[in-house]
Parts: structure tokens; C-alpha cells; sequence
């Protein structure tokens, strides 16, 4: 075998090996990418709930002011 068709030989190896690792690398990365995009998706549905369950609970206080005030005006007027 001659000398160009070693070096030849060993470029396309070289590259082939080359190109193997960086597409094996390049899917690691992108199953990472995926698998944190799942996780901010659960992160961002728990907020969610929890933004979701301090609405319900402002709003139950804002019924119970109300209330509150209501029926401390009530008393007030009685005692006029």
C-alpha cells in the first residue's frame, strides 16, 4: 500500500471516528434538553397550582372582609 493511500485511509478514519463521536455527543445533549424541558414543564404546573390555590384562598378572604364589613356597617347603623 502506498503512502497516499495510508494517509488517505487514516483522514477517513479519522473523520468517520470524528463524525460518529460529535453525532453520539450531539443526541446526549439534546436528550438532556428534553429531559430538562420535562422538568421546567413540571415546575411551571406546580406554580401553577400553587398560583392557582393562593387565588382561592384570597378570594375566600376577600368574601370573609366582606362579610365583615358588612356586617359591621349593620351594627353601626343599629346603634345610630
Amino acid at each position: 500500500m502506498s503512502t497516499t493511500s495510508k494517509v488517505v485511509l487514516g483522514v477517513s478514519v479519522v473523520l468517520t471516528l470524528s463524525t460518529v463521536a460529535g453525532v453520539h455527543l450531539n443526541q446526549a445533549w439534546d436528550r438532556e434538553r428534553l429531559h430538562e424541558g420535562v422538568l421546567r414543564d413540571l415546575e411551571r404546573l406546580e406554580r401553577k397550582k400553587e398560583n392557582l390555590r393562593l387565588l382561592e384562598e384570597q378570594k375566600e378572604l376577600t368574601r370573609i372582609l366582606q362579610e365583615t364589613e358588612t356586617s359591621t356597617r349593620t351594627e353601626r347603623d343599629f346603634e345610630l
